[in-house]
């Protein structure tokens, strides 16, 4: 098959089993990030952990993500597309489960493991998106982004809950987001010992000058380094509300399993912007009113939580929400929509996810630094609002419709 004069050979599987393999990936992409804030005061409790190191442990998937991101596209190229992304789901599960194992040197490192797994599977799913829907990239980012998003709202609300009915505490809050891993990693097993799709560089072109311009040309491009940056701006904003976002509430008075309710509301409006942004960013070729749209509720919620928090908690973690969780798909979008063609996606997604993620990191552990420095919640929430600023003019400058590469 030919797409925009590239020579491409998806392996022959239907639509409807390719789209059910992205969404078995997308659930597991945040469950394991996503379980620890609501248990994080527990964690602190029982490990006996500083908020400077309890920020470092909600830091460390995120850094994953970003450190760990451009090994991506080389395993690919390596083992496969698909084959590269069952292998990432079965070390998911290897990362959930050591988190079960006592001691706080597991928790750390299963999380590291996790974190790893998930870096693959954020940079190649826009790849296996962008390689077999490119005609329907709406629509399958937007099931895509609904399946994540789900999935981490689920988390977020219901790990609380599951830990106390399970007993064994927090690991067992934990741990359940093996099951959903184990699924996926069984579904996607046949790409272990079958013959897989074929590399990534391969659909993007065997030539040395078509890798050349996903790696180094994209360096050089103002455009690549505009959407990255509005990536990690977006990402640090988002992990800091994941991972502190309860612990403020509890701070205020509220109870875990309420906080993690009001964290859990955040990721569930999301499931309205996850469908909507991407159909939005398809039917209109510039994306800057989108942008404004987002960061503008962004900082209602944030406004909100910072000077009468538990007077309208649930408006401010619906705003924020909905802020937030159409900033994230905008993002996908972006990469894919800027990319153009397969190559230039796959470049693109692996600039913006691994500079994004590694100055997106610094969120959530600037956040648990400052209270740790000052005692109190006040310097971490105006930072947060402060970094609105500058996402909003890097958006701005995204959102506008160009292409690194021409595009079917």
């Amino acid at each position: 098959m030919l797409v925009n004069g590239e020579r491409i050979d998806p392996a022959p599987v239907s639509s409807a089993l390719l789209a059910a393999g992205v969404v078995l990936v997308a659930i597991n992409l945040r469950p394991a990030a996503a379980s620890v804030g609501p248990v994080l005061s527990r964690i602190q409790a029982d490990e006996h952990l500083s908020s400077t190191w309890a920020g470092a442990l909600t830091t460390l998937p995120v850094l994953c993500f970003g450190l760990l991101a451009p090994l991506a596209p080389a395993l690919a190229r390596r083992f496969g597309l698909h084959r590269t992304i069952a292998g990432a789901l079965c070390l998911l599960l290897i990362g959930i489960a050591a988190r079960l194992v006592p001691g706080v040197g597991f928790l750390f490192v299963g999380t590291a493991l996790a974190g790893a797994a998930i870096a693959t599977g954020n940079v190649l799913v826009p790849v296996l998106v962008r390689l077999h829907f490119h005609d329907r990239t709406g629509p399958a980012m937007a099931l895509y982004g609904t399946a994540l998003i789900g999935f981490a709202a689920l988390a977020a609300g219901a790990t609380v809950p599951l830990a106390n009915a399970l007993g064994g505490g927090w690991r067992s809050g934990l741990g359940v987001w093996a099951v959903p891993a184990a699924a996926a990693a069984l579904a996607w097993a046949p790409a272990l010992t079958g013959s897989g799709s074929r590399g990534v560089g391969d659909h993007a072109g065997r030539s040395g000058a078509r890798r050349e311009y996903s790696a180094r040309s994209l360096l050089r491009s103002p455009l690549a380094w505009q959407v990255t940056l509005f990536f990690a701006l977006q990402s640090g904003g988002f992990y800091a509300t994941l991972a502190w976002l309860p612990t403020i509430f509890e701070s205020h008075g509220a109870g875990a399993g309420h906080a993690g309710l009001l964290l859990s509301l955040t990721m569930i409006v999301g499931l309205v912007t996850a469908p909507v942004v991407p159909w939005l960013s398809m039917r209109f070729r510039d994306q800057r009113g989108l942008v404004v749209g987002g960061c503008a509720l962004t900082l209602a919620g944030l406004l909100g939580v910072l000077l009468v928090p538990m007077s309208a908690s649930y408006l401010w973690a619906v705003l924020l929400g909905l802020g937030q969780n159409s900033m994230f798909p905008l993002a996908l979008m972006m990469i894919v929509m800027r990319g153009g063609n397969v190559a230039a996606t796959e470049g693109l997604s692996t600039l913006a996810q691994s500079v994004g993620y590694v100055l997106g990191a610094l969120g959530p552990l600037l956040v648990g630094a400052l209270h740790a420095f000052t005692h109190s919640w006040t310097p971490p929430l105006v930072l947060l609002l402060v970094l609105v600023a500058p996402q909003i003019a890097t958006g701005l400058a995204a959102g506008r419709d160009r292409r690194l590469a021409p595009g079917p």
